[in-house]
């Protein structure tokens, strides 16, 4: 009951709701939520699937919850420029582990690129094929994942992810995802300088409550790829589930 306790909570607040909030979603008082988030109800089966439908996740996800789970692989979450791609493979080294991009599975899943995906298909189709690779990946051995910066907004495949893997925020301030997607090679954001800037500070800002939904936080401004892949290793001895 606690852990369930602890799933709505994070559920909730990763959505930006009050419990009023939510007792408008479900139907059930805000006292009797309180005492669900607080560990002390005994909701019924059709309360469970109420917060289920509300949260749009499965019942069994809700129930389980990340720590219930047994969690053998690990997920570097963030934006474009977090460090992803450059931290995963060092550390799929240190543990031992083989290092995954989903969207390289989601690519060749499907036959084409990224861009054709959104282009031609649009990002339902994306999201379905990210769930889909997602399974896959983690009914395979245990590996290093680095998933897509949207995938957290997808709350199903955020709810998979988060029970069969130990997730890292890989955390940057948004000047240096942006100066990063530019050393990248990819100059289109200085097309529209002034508004691409925006748009990035906006979406990491709506972003973050679900980031911080992850087992660890490992900050990577101003620190080097050494100590950012010593840090998430620490972190991870140190996460739940560790």
């Amino acid at each position: 009951m606690a852990r369930l306790g602890a799933e709505v909570r994070s559920l909730r607040k990763a959505r930006g709701w009050s419990r009023r909030d939510l007792a408008g979603h479900t139907g059930i008082s805000e006292r009797f939520l309180a005492d669900v988030e607080a560990g002390t109800a005994n909701p019924s089966l059709l309360r469970l699937l109420a917060l289920a439908e509300a949260f749009e996740v499965a019942l069994v996800d809700l129930l389980d919850g990340p720590a219930a789970a047994t969690r053998p692989h690990v997920a570097l979450l963030g934006l474009r420029g977090a460090g992803k791609s450059t931290v995963g493979p060092l550390l799929a080294q240190r543990l031992g582990r083989r290092f995954v991009e989903l969207d390289t599975c989601i690519e060749a899943m499907t036959g084409l690129r990224l861009g054709e995906i959104f282009q031609v298909h649009g990002e339902a189709y994306y999201r379905a094929a990210e769930q889909k690779a997602l399974r896959r990946e983690l009914a395979g051995d245990p590996c290093v994942l680095a998933v897509g910066g949207g995938i957290v907004t997808d709350a199903q495949s955020f709810a998979l992810l988060r029970r069969g893997a130990r997730t890292i925020w890989l955390r940057a301030a948004p000047q240096d995802h942006w100066q990063r997607v530019i050393d990248q090679g990819d100059l289109r954001p200085m097309a529209d300088k002034k508004q691409a800037f925006a748009d990035l500070r906006r979406i990491l800002a709506e972003r973050e409550p679900l980031y911080r939904q992850a087992d660890a936080v490992v900050d990577t401004s101003g620190r080097a790829v050494a100590a950012v892949v010593e840090a998430a290793e620490r972190a991870l001895a140190n996460a739940q589930g560790g």
